[in-house]
């Protein structure tokens, strides 16, 4: 197979490693580069929904997942001042038949490290130490060299590099929107955890500008915490905002099942929350984005790594669809496909976490509508963890 045959990836985390993985098995050739000296990621736990959790299982890493994570028996969304539960989501056999997938838990590190064993097995040539500093494109060929001079050449290149993604630059000259709010995250062991419900579920706690989310990892040994804020600090234009003191300043308004998660939180690195707009070109020629460098999203959905595996299995799905060497009409074909629907997930994003943090009448309204949804009623999830929507 000649260079021009071969495709290579920029980025080894979640999004990354699956489109290096999904390209392999639609049996194309693929070199993946990683800036890092190793294959990590950042942060704790992930939340896969069905629309994940299918393409896992079409990457044949499903059922190892599943053993590494936890599949939780409800989504519950609660108030978080007054502690009242507003509604549930039952995570069961009828939810997984509906969808066609499972909804999983997972510690990202544990998701990252089966997609580089799978990689590896089916093989992709992995490299680590390799930090792009150019892409080149060519009339059939895109070489990507790196700063030690390498250069990669091959059909296609494709750009995982996150939020900050330094590739995006060749599409726009757009940079990340902070949204104001910062997270904290931990993990504890289980045992440690006091109180509260059942702790195979996922909880919800939506207050005045802020919010906690937890929930079991590891097959059930740790719980996974993650508090949001907005920040008082950022309001006023502080330069250094979101630090510790805020964190218990915000949350001292919350009940106290929330407060009580509150020392099992890391308080030496915080992450503000950030996004962009959409944007309306993702690919040029042999070169297209993925992921966090295409559409980055705000959480409140808990779509980000779930939009990215969608990526790769669409991106995947182009190639099978277009001979070999038909590299920009392929990566044309997954843009258009992806791009509304990433657009879509992005700007509702924004709305979700609007509603989960207003005051007042506002949060009496938002409360009322949770409380009158039937348990069973899905409907409102169909475009995003349906079937329709891969």
């Amino acid at each position: 197979m000649s260079s021009t045959d071969k495709i290579v990836v920029i980025g080894g985390g979640i999004g990354g490693m699956a489109t290096a993985l999904a390209a392999r098995l639609s049996g194309r050739e693929v070199t993946l580069l990683e800036q890092a000296s190793v294959f990590t990621e950042v942060g704790a736990g992930l939340q896969m929904a069905p629309n994940a959790t299918r393409v896992l299982r079409g990457l044949g890493v499903l059922d190892e997942v599943v053993e590494a994570g936890v599949r939780p028996d409800h989504l519950v969304f609660h108030n978080a001042v007054d502690g009242r539960e507003l509604t549930r989501v039952r995570l069961d056999a009828a939810y997984e038949e509906h969808f066609g997938g499972p909804y999983v838990v997972a510690h990202r590190s544990d998701l990252l490290d089966i997609l580089v064993r799978a990689a590896a097995a089916a093989g992709v040539d992995l490299r680590t130490g390799c930090r792009v500093e150019d892409i080149v494109q060519h009339p059939g060929s895109v070489t990507v060299r790196t700063a030690d001079g390498t250069e990669f050449t091959g059909g296609a290149a494709v750009a995982a590099d996150g939020l900050h993604s330094r590739t995006r630059a060749q599409f726009s000259d757009d940079r990340p929107i902070q949204s104001g709010y910062v997270a904290y995250r931990g993990t504890v062991p289980i045992e440690e955890v006091r109180g509260g419900g059942n702790l195979r579920d996922v909880l919800v706690w939506m207050g005045p500008k802020l919010h906690l989310v937890q929930y079991p990892l590891r097959s059930g040994a740790l719980y996974n915490q993650v508090a949001v804020f907005r920040s008082p600090g950022f309001d006023r234009g502080a330069e250094n905002w979101g630090g510790p003191q805020e964190l218990e300043q915000v949350f001292a308004a919350a009940c106290e099942p929330v407060r009580r998660a509150l020392p099992g939180l890391g308080r030496e690195r915080w992450w503000p929350m950030a996004d962009r707009e959409p944007l309306g070109c993702w690919t040029k020629d042999r070169l297209a984005l993925l992921g966090d460098a295409a559409h980055p999203m705000l959480q409140y959905l808990a779509q980000g790594a779930c939009q990215a595996l969608e990526d790769a299995a669409a991106l995947a799905g182009a190639l099978d669809r277009h001979p070999v060497g038909s590299w920009p009409t392929a990566l044309e074909e997954y843009a258009a496909v992806r791009a509304p629907l990433t657009a879509r997930v992005q700007s509702t994003a924004r709305v979700w976490g609007e509603m989960w943090h207003v005051e007042g009448v506002a949060a009496l309204l938002r409360d009322e509508v949770f409380r009158s949804r039937a348990t069973d009623d899905l409907g409102p999830a169909e475009w995003l963890w349906g079937r329709q929507a891969a």
